[in-house]
């Protein structure tokens, strides 16, 4: 009795000096960054999750969930496709400590799905795809009432552009009157597919209901403005995605990057161009952000200004020019290389304007044109069937050929 007073032996059933977290609290702490937009932390809360409980699915799921919805903040088809490959090992592990959760096979079948439009290669995304929609099959078997599996499915649906049966399941899915951010979303993606601008923006402000302080749903609101040319309206959203992003203490490029493309379509490349620079400030490694701001230089015909940004984006550069490009000050401001894009559908615009600029600009005093067909070569090489970026390099090729410039391996 004596140690124990003195503190030298602890008495039995005494309480521990720091407190033991459960699963449950860091799953708690995980929905609360969800609901508060905070994604980064939400993951990072599922992941203590899982940690301390791997043998729940239901942890595993909604960390695969947020982990995809994740990608919809990342610039570059490589993030993109390793946050959605992370999603996909959780999802994994969810049906397989869970085999007969139809929650869990619904959130794989929807993690297969994104997975499957991040993938380059043709074979594997149709046979991701095919999964994605076996996976949500089976979610419905073992549960005919999950109204998730259900939303998931349609737009499943919609990515094998199967649009009258997506149209009938998203029916299925809102008719059951839950209240469910993502069947909301999916069918304002279903209607956004039919080109039902304004139908999708109403249900894309329902889901911001549930949950408004989703970002990427705000930027969603602002894209179908846009398409409706009401750019004011558009811009509004982006910059509510900006502000919720500041005050989260978030630096997401993405809202700028939004606002600039509005106003390059308005014709205001000033402040288009502002924004786009304002993205790379909280961006500088992202090729993608160069290539965007290539775009609008292109767009304002500034073609000589675009061509270090398309370098960039498409081949890398040293700190050198990244920091031209940014406006930064070489003695103060940190060096940064990037590293280029490989060519995919999401960046085969950025390879055919810079090939078209290249051609161009060709003169004797400014032989561009070399350059120019070994790019154009190499979309001609990835794009072999699309009519309509072979009538663009075409153009640009016949120009270089008329001075006998044409591709001859390399």
């Amino acid at each position: 009795m004596r140690a124990v007073d003195k503190g030298d032996v602890q008495p039995l059933f005494s309480p521990t000096l720091t407190p033991t977290r459960t699963a449950q609290s860091f799953a708690m702490e995980g929905e609360t960054h969800f609901t508060a937009g905070s994604l980064k932390k939400a993951i990072e809360a599922y992941q203590a999750a899982t940690k301390l409980d791997p043998s729940d699915g239901e942890l595993w799921s909604k960390l695969a969930r947020i982990q995809t919805y994740s990608s919809n903040l990342l610039t570059t088809d490589v993030e993109r496709a390793a946050r959605v490959a992370e999603a996909l090992i959780s999802a994994d592990q969810a049906v397989k400590v869970a085999p007969d959760d139809s929650i869990a096979w619904a959130i794989r079948a929807f993690v297969l799905d994104w997975n499957a439009n991040s993938a380059l290669n043709k074979e594997k995304r149709a046979g991701m795809m095919t999964e994605a929609e076996q996976n949500a099959v089976r979610a419905l078997q073992l549960d005919n009432q999950n109204t998730l599996a259900l939303a998931f499915y349609a737009e499943i649906l919609v990515d094998q552009q199967k649009w009258e049966q997506a149209q009938q399941v998203i029916t299925q899915a809102i008719q059951r009157g839950e209240k469910i951010m993502d069947v909301y979303r999916v069918n304002a993606y279903v209607n956004e597919s039919l080109g039902n601008y304004d139908v999708s923006i109403n249900e894309y402000k329902e889901a911001l209901k549930i949950t408004p302080n989703l970002t990427f749903l705000h930027i969603s609101i602002g894209a179908n403005y846009r398409q409706l040319k009401q750019y004011q309206q558009a811009i509004d959203y982006f910059a509510q995605a900006a502000t919720i992003n500041e005050n989260l203490g978030v630096r997401d490029s993405i809202p700028y990057l939004a606002i600039g493309k509005t106003y390059t379509q308005m014709g205001e490349f000033f402040i288009a161009a502002r924004n786009v620079k304002k993205a790379i400030q909280y961006d500088p490694t992202s090729p993608d952000v160069y290539g965007q701001l290539g775009i609008v230089y292109f767009k304002s015909h500034n073609y000589e200004g675009s061509l270090d940004p398309f370098k960039c984006a498409l081949f890398g550069c040293d700190a050198n020019i990244s920091c031209a490009v940014r406006d930064c000050d070489p003695e103060k401001d940190e060096k940064i290389v990037i590293q280029g894009m490989p060519l995919s559908a999401n960046t085969v615009v950025y390879y055919y304007t810079y090939g078209s600029v290249l051609a161009g600009l060709h003169r004797k005093s400014q032989p561009y044109c070399s350059e120019a067909v070994r790019v154009l070569h190499q979309v001609r090489q990835g794009f072999p069937e699309d009519k309509t970026i072979l009538s663009i390099i075409s153009a640009s090729e016949e120009i270089c050929a008329s001075y006998g410039i044409t591709y001859s391996g390399g």
